[in-house]
């Protein structure tokens, strides 16, 4: 079953500094069909303008994970922690028993992210904060896990549930396979670009909703850049 999400269909809020959409509820926007998508909670589809960002504010018990699209996001925390994290990299907090941060765009364009919560399988942990380099250039025509729950067996950076955060880039007429459980729950969106999905036609920021299926062929039209999540 794979069941798409049209990006001119998601929850759209503007608030000047941020123009942002969401896949599933969030904030004020409550629908009870999209209240997630097995462990995956939240994706956000943000546009930060230059030299604004979100102040601090707290967060428990969430495995946040934001992969940046263009610009950069540069991350303060209540544990010392601080770090940048450019395009196509990826940074991944484990909210754990608490912790506050602050997301900043000190840049002079706009940074585009996404930003993913996925509930942790392990509550009441000690928070933590981590942000790596995934070059493009290495995922180029196959999935690279960039965050999973068994990040020395996948070479990622850890998050706290079983579930995986996958890329891929895919230049015209290439074609990406991901072997699928069908037991579990797979959320795709191409950053740019348009795909077939087994078939069925994702535009940029489109959402595919996909469960059932022990294998998910995605075949670019034109250039294009893909996010994939697997949880439970």
């Amino acid at each position: 079953m794979i069941d798409i999400r049209p990006h001119a269909a998601l929850a759209h809020r503007n608030h000047g500094w941020l123009d942002t959409c969401y896949h599933f509820s969030f904030s004020d926007y409550h629908d009870p069909d999209r209240m997630g998508w097995g462990r995956l909670r939240v994706w956000n589809d943000d546009r930060i303008a230059a030299k604004s960002g979100f102040p601090p504010h707290p967060h428990s018990n969430m495995e946040i994970v934001t992969f940046v699209h263009s610009g950069a996001i540069s991350h303060r925390d209540s544990l010392g922690n601080e770090g940048r994290t450019v395009a196509g990299d990826v940074q991944v907090m484990s909210a754990g028993t608490g912790i506050t941060h602050a997301e900043y765009n000190l840049e002079d364009e706009d940074t585009t992210l996404f930003q993913l919560w996925i509930l942790p399988d392990r509550a009441g942990e000690q928070p933590s904060w981590g942000t790596r380099a995934f070059p493009r250039h290495d995922r180029s025509g196959e999935w690279v896990v960039l965050a999973s729950g068994a990040p020395d067996v996948d070479d990622a950076l850890p998050i706290r549930a079983d579930a995986k955060v996958m890329a891929a880039t895919l230049e015209a007429g290439q074609t990406a396979t991901y072997t699928a459980d069908p037991a579990r729950h797979q959320y795709l969106v191409p950053v740019d670009g348009n795909v077939r999905v087994n078939g069925a036609l994702l535009s940029a920021r489109d959402g595919a909703a996909i469960t059932g299926e022990n294998e998910i062929e995605v075949e670019a039209i034109d250039g294009a850049e893909l996010v994939l999540v697997d949880t439970l």
